[in-house]
């Protein structure tokens, strides 16, 4: 599949800091070059620092292009990426994740800390509401990712999750495959929406 044709721009939520261990670095690195050799337009939360930093830097350095979108009233301006192909400067954080969705196709989760956990989980929220559909998929290691996929499978087995909800999220260990993983989540977006 020609991934361009279906997705021209994706989020990435991921950390301002790189975590430790250089595995989440180059996963971030990876990612952005991927993303550029596929002409996906990256949308993040326009930081130069972190995995964020890592990410835009890596997608600019392969030629491709990258739009951040920048909480001014709660982050200082001096960690705002001033290399990008576009930054959006707005005013909440509330606004920076409306706006993030607005302007992709889909979202991938990088790891990252509660920040990154609250913009994934709002993402997927919307998404089981019908407020957008956005494919929405994990990436990294399984060490990182798994105890997530746990608590979303106790979840589901405790009568929390809908499997129909469950589904919403994917997991992909390497860049290579986000848009299998992609278009399996995007699969179940469509048959919930034809279900309702």
């Amino acid at each position: 599949m020609d991934a361009s044709t279906k997705y021209n721009a994706l989020s990435v939520f991921c950390g301002s800091s790189s975590g430790n261990g250089s595995i989440y670095s180059a996963l971030a690195y990876d990612l952005g070059q991927y993303l550029a050799r596929n002409k996906v337009t990256l949308v993040f939360g326009g930081s130069n620092v972190g995995l964020m930093g890592i990410l835009s830097d890596s997608v600019i350095k392969a030629g491709g292009d990258a739009v951040g979108v920048y909480p001014s009233n709660t982050f200082s301006m001096d960690v705002s990426h001033q290399g990008l192909s576009k930054l959006h400067v707005v005013d909440s954080m509330h606004e920076r994740k409306a706006l993030m969705y607005e302007l992709s196709d889909g979202a991938i989760a990088l790891p990252g800390g509660f920040g990154t956990l609250e913009e994934l989980t709002e993402t997927l929220t919307w998404t089981q509401l019908g407020i957008h559909s956005l494919p929405t998929t994990l990436l990294g290691p399984q060490i990182f990712w798994q105890p997530f996929i746990n608590f979303l499978d106790v979840a589901h087995a405790q009568g929390f999750i809908k499997e129909k909800s469950r589904g919403l999220i994917t997991m992909a260990t390497d860049p290579q495959n986000i848009f299998k993983a992609l278009n399996e989540s995007l699969e179940q977006i469509n048959a919930n929406m034809r279900n309702r």
